[in-house]
């Protein structure tokens, strides 16, 4: 009783009673989310030690083709996002700094505390590199965090086992609609509600050409003018296709239901096939369509899933998410549909995933 009194005062403590705990972390990829996380570390290195005596040290980045850079003392911040665009071999000079090590090495490294993994998304070949990269931190001993949906939709469970086992932390916010907390929402805030239903508007980029079809835009040049903003990549079939989608409804499934689905179990259709036609009949009859993906957990325990283009009525809360933005509504029994809308993509609202996860962290331990 005496340690739990103990614990429960500790857990009252101001800011300024509470230790400043320090974290060495190392960025295994360096693309926009991890130049995004840098820029919000820059913007918030004050307020963090303020607010929650935590103090975050970027000690390594290391990339596929731009090379890595480590000390152990910590990289120069200023320094580090001159050249965040460039080979880090432009990184300039500094006491004790390594340079070259490769992604396994660097999060093997005794100094490292925590290790985000920011690589390119992908469910094929067991979602490598990602999932080497972090099994082997867990292994060590490092606490996690990745905006990677491959290894946590294709092996959450026994990542998380791994994770128990060995005491550490293991964040994966960031995989679902970006910087909105859809999983902390599940996991947190509607604890002790009966989630039966998932539902919502999971892809930015395809919500976005659906909304420019609305306007009279052909599919064609809705996708052209998404690429050209960045919401699409150059290949934009996982967007398209409701593969992205897909993948985070599994996630979801895991956390939410605590079950397993597989990519092949979920009745996936993209947008290809809608024409400007089928929109603007939907408008004519009150109605939107919308890429809805939708996990249901049925009376004998399965999931039934689902990514598909949805007439919505407009009196349905998802039907005025427009643009690039994510929503999901989670149907529970004790206060109804809870409906959260959100970014849920680019490198700035990911970002802040990161660092969710990292004030989640700080507080777990």
């Amino acid at each position: 009783m005496q340690a739990l009194l103990a614990h429960t005062l500790e857990n009252r403590l101001t800011g300024s009673e509470m230790t400043m705990k320090t974290l060495n972390t190392v960025l295994l990829g360096f693309g926009a989310v991890g130049r995004g996380f840098l820029a919000l570390l820059q913007a918030r290195h004050a307020y963090l030690q303020e607010r929650y005596k935590l103090r975050l040290n970027l000690i390594g980045v290391a990339t596929a083709r731009r090379g890595s850079v480590f000390c152990s003392e910590g990289l120069n911040l200023a320094a580090l996002s001159a050249v965040a665009d460039r080979h880090l071999s432009e990184y300039p000079e500094q006491p004790r700094l390594i340079r070259g090590l490769e992604p396994l090495t660097m999060l093997s490294r005794p100094a490292v505390d925590v290790v985000i993994e920011l690589t390119p998304t992908t469910y094929e070949n067991n979602a490598e590199p990602a999932m080497s990269h972090i099994r082997t931190a867990l292994a060590a001993g490092k606490h996690v965090i990745t905006a990677n949906k491959g290894p946590i939709a294709l092996a959450y469970p026994d990542l998380v086992a791994q994770a128990e086992h060995r005491g550490v932390f293991l964040g994966y916010e960031g995989t679902v609609m970006g910087g909105t907390p859809a999983l902390r929402m599940a996991r947190k805030t509607l604890a002790g509600c009966h989630i039966s239903e998932v539902r919502g508007i999971l892809n930015g980029t395809t919500n976005f050409i659906l909304t420019e079809m609305e306007r009279g835009t052909s599919y064609a040049e809705a996708l052209r003018t998404a690429q050209a903003r960045g919401y699409a990549e150059a290949d934009p079939t996982n967007d398209v296709e409701g593969f992205d989608a897909a993948g985070k409804l599994i996630i979801l499934a895991h956390v939410v239901f605590g079950k397993a689905l597989r990519m092949t179990e979920i009745d996936r259709r993209g947008i290809t096939g809608l024409t400007p036609e089928a929109v603007q009949a939907a408008q004519a009859q009150g109605e939107r369509w919308k890429l809805i993906a939708q996990a249901t957990l049925q009376p004998d325990g399965r999931v039934s899933a689902s990514v598909r283009p949805t007439r919505v009525p407009l009196s349905d809360p998802l039907a005025s998410v427009s643009g690039g933005m994510n929503a999901i509504t989670y149907q529970t029994d004790l206060i109804g549909n809870v409906t959260l809308i959100g970014a849920g993509a680019g490198g700035e609202a990911t970002a802040y995933a990161l660092l969710s996860d990292l004030i989640e962290l700080a507080e777990w331990l």
